[in-house]
C-alpha cells in the first residue's frame, strides 16, 4: 500500500484541508494516510476526523495514527510537515514579550525579525532529525514542507540533507484575487507572473487580454489609501517601490524597516498596523478549536470541499504525470533569481509532474525589489548558519541584519536580546558555542 504521512497532524483543521483535499483525488485510491504527532490526545482527534471523512468520501483510503515517528514513516511516497516547535505557549509568547522588553514590536514573528530567527533555530534540528528518519526509511519521498519560517527551513533541508524538498506557502495563489477584491476589480481572465522570496515574493506582471493592469491597480490603490484598510502597508511598498507583494500588510510591517518604529508612533495609526497580531490569532484559534472539537471529530457528515492548497495537486501531478503549475520555495540553483544569491531559497513557478518538481527560470528582477528580498535573505542564510554550527555569533549576526530589528535596537542591545532568547527558550534550542567578542558591553 503506497502511502502519504502527514507529520505534525494534530494540526486538525489543515490536515482536514491537505488529507481531505487527497481523499477527492482518484489517483490516490487506496493509500495509506499516515499520521504522526507528539500530542496524543490531538493526534487522535485528527484520526477521528479523517476517519468520518474517509467513511463518507473514499472508503478506499486506509487512516492510520503513529506514535512512533519511524513507523509513521517507513514506505511513504509523500510527507507532509506542518509542526510548530514549541507552540504558541511557551515558544511563541516568549518570541514576543521578551523583545518588549527592548521597545521591539512585532505583528506576526514567523518569518524573519527576531521572532522568525527563534522560530527557525527551534525547528531546523528537528527537522534534521525528520530527515535522517527519511533519509533511513523512504529516501525516495518528497517532503512538502508548509512550516514556517518557510525559506530558513527549506533551505536548510535542500542544502544539508538528501531529502526532495519544496516549500508550499498560500499566499501566492491568493495574492492576485485578493488585490483585486480589495479594489473591487474583475479578475476574471486575469494573467499573472509572480517570482521573489516567500512571504515577499513580487506581482511582476498582472494582465488581461495582453492589456497591462498595473497603471488602473496604481490609481484605485491610490484612492483607497485615502482611508483606513487591511492592505495599507503593501499599497504603500507598491506605491514607492512600482510592484505589488505576495504576503498580506500585517507580514510586511515587519520585514522592512520604515513601518514599525518608535521614533514614529503615528505610523501604526497611519498604516493600520496591528501590533502582537499573532498572539492574538493563536488566542482566537484555541478558543475556536475548543468550541469546534465536538463537531470535527464526531460528525460522520463532516464535509469536505477540495481547497486551494497545492499539496494534493502536486501529489496528483505526480501521480497522473497530467503538469501542474504552482508557487513553489526551492534552492536558487543555477540562479532562477539571476540578482539574488544561489543559496537562498527563492519563491518561483514550478512545475509537478511524475518526474518531480521543476523550477522555472525567471532572471533578474527589478533591482529595488532585488534589495528588498536581500535584506531578508541576509538574515535567513545566517540563520541557517547558527543552526548547522551552532555558534552563537551566527544567531546575533542574523538578527543585526534584520531590517527591523537593526533600525530599532543597538548592537549590544540585540546581542543581549539574543542572549535573553536563548535563555527563556530554554530547552527548546540546542546549546550554542560562545564567542567572547559578541558579549554585550554595556
Amino acid at each position: 500500500m503506497e502511502k502519504i504521512t502527514f507529520i505534525g497532524a494534530g494540526s486538525t483543521v489543515f490536515a482536514k484541508n491537505v488529507l481531505g483535499d487527497c481523499m477527492m483525488v482518484p489517483a490516490l485510491d487506496g493509500f495509506e494516510f499516515a499520521l504522526y504527532d507528539i500530542d496524543e490526545k490531538r493526534l487522535r482527534e485528527s484520526e477521528a476526523m479523517l476517519t468520518n471523512l474517509r467513511n463518507r468520501y473514499n472508503k478506499s483510503i486506509s487512516i492510520k495514527a503513529y506514535l512512533n515517528r519511524s513507523e509513521a514513516l517507513t514506505g511513504a511516497k509523500y510527507v507532509i510537515n506542518a509542526i510548530q516547535v514549541g507552540g504558541y505557549r511557551p515558544s511563541t509568547v516568549i518570541d514576543f514579550e521578551i523583545p518588549k522588553k527592548y521597545g521591539l514590536r512585532q505583528t506576526i514573528a514567523d518569518t524573519i525579525g527576531i521572532g522568525g530567527i527563534f522560530r527557525a533555530l527551534r525547528t531546523i534540528p528537528v527537522l534534521f532529525d525528520f530527515a535522517k528518519d527519511i533519509e533511513e526509511v523512504c529516501p525516495d519521498a518528497w517532503l512538502l514542507n508548509y512550516t514556517n519560517p518557510m525559506a530558513s527551513l527549506t533551505g536548510a533541508m535542500l542544502r544539508y540533507t538528501n531529502v526532495k524538498t519544496v516549500g508550499l506557502c498560500h499566499s501566492v495563489q491568493v495574492c492576485t484575487r485578493d488585490l483585486f477584491k480589495t479594489l473591487e476589480m474583475d479578475p476574471e481572465g486575469v494573467e499573472e507572473k509572480i517570482a521573489g522570496i516567500n512571504h515577499m515574493a513580487w506581482l511582476l506582471e498582472v494582465k488581461k487580454n495582453g492589456k497591462d493592469l498595473y497603471p488602473e491597480i496604481k490609481q484605485r490603490a491610490l484612492e483607497k489609501q485615502k482611508s483606513k484598510h487591511h492592505d495599507m502597508v503593501r499599497f504603500e511598498l507598491m506605491d514607492k517601490f512600482g510592484y505589488y507583494v505576495t504576503e498580506s500588510s500585517e507580514h510586511n510591517a515587519e520585514y522592512h524597516p520604515y513601518f514599525i518604529k518608535n521614533n514614529y508612533p503615528e505610523l501604526i495609526e497611519k498604516f493600520n498596523i496591528p501590533l502582537d497580531e499573532y498572539p492574538r490569532r493563536c488566542e482566537n484559534q484555541i478558543k475556536g478549536w475548543e468550541e469546534m472539537r465536538e463537531s470535527l471529530t464526531t460528525d460522520s457528515n463532516l464535509s469536505h470541499v477540495r481547497s486551494s492548497e497545492y499539496g494534493s495537486r502536486i501529489i496528483e501531478a505526480m501521480e497522473t504525470n497530467i503538469a501542474f503549475k504552482f508557487g513553489g520555495n526551492v534552492l536558487n540553483t543555477g540562479g532562477l533569481i539571476s540578482n539574488l544569491p544561489r543559496k537562498a531559497v527563492v519563491e518561483v513557478p514550478c512545475i509537478a509532474d511524475r518526474s518531480g518538481i521543476i523550477p522555472c527560470y525567471i532572471g533578474e528582477l527589478p533591482e529595488q525589489l532585488a534589495a528588498l528580498n536581500r535584506t531578508n535573505i541576509n538574515t535567513q542564510l545566517l540563520t541557517i548558519e547558527a543552526a548547522v554550527t551552532r555558534k552563537k555569533e551566527y544567531i546575533y549576526q542574523a538578527a543585526m541584519l534584520d531590517p527591523h530589528t537593526a533600525s530599532e535596537l543597538s548592537l549590544d542591545d540585540i546581542v543581549s536580546l539574543c542572549d535573553d532568547l536563548i535563555e527563556a527558550h530554554g530547552e527548546w534550542l540546542p546549546v550554542y558555542q560562545d564567542k567572547k567578542q559578541f558579549i554585550a558591553t554595556n
